[in-house]
């Protein structure tokens, strides 16, 4: 946890809240991306534009980032094999469909809202990412 700043975890969290309220408010839909990305396939003409926008926002702005983090910004490097990325992926969308909605909807709105499932479900997915996380670094030394 070298780079760990609670100053900028912070503000990041802060900018996450802002932009789903702002998709909220202005749009009166929830940013839970599992669901926005799976009604993609069978949204109307006008529900269609603001799922692409917001999943051309998710993949623009780390291709963003990684283009103006050669000016000075710290760059991001991600170790893990190109195969062990795209299992992860699939393991998230199957967690996704058994949990009835992704980390961003249970974790931002279904938490804000006092949503029990979504305590539950958040509780769940965080305790999981810990036990992961101990495992890999302490008992198989990764």
């Amino acid at each position: 946890m070298e780079n760990f700043s609670p100053g900028a975890a912070a503000i990041g969290g802060v900018l996450i809240g802002c932009a789903t309220l702002l998709l909220w408010l202005m749009n009166g839909r929830l940013a839970g991306i599992s669901s926005i990305l799976g009604g993609l396939a069978q949204a109307t003409p006008g529900d269609r534009w603001w799922r692409i926008a917001f999943i051309g926002g998710l993949i623009a702005a780390p291709l963003a980032y990684s283009a103006i983090s050669a000016h000075g910004l710290p760059r991001i490097t991600i170790a893990a094999s190109p195969a062990l990325l795209v299992a992860g992926g699939l393991l998230v969308g199957f967690g996704t469909r058994l949990g009835g909605g992704c980390t961003s909807g249970h974790g931002i709105w279904g938490t804000a809202r006092l949503s029990k499932r979504s305590l539950v479900a958040t509780a769940a997915f965080m305790a999981s990412g810990m036990i992961v996380v101990f495992l890999l670094r302490h008992v198989f030394g990764g």
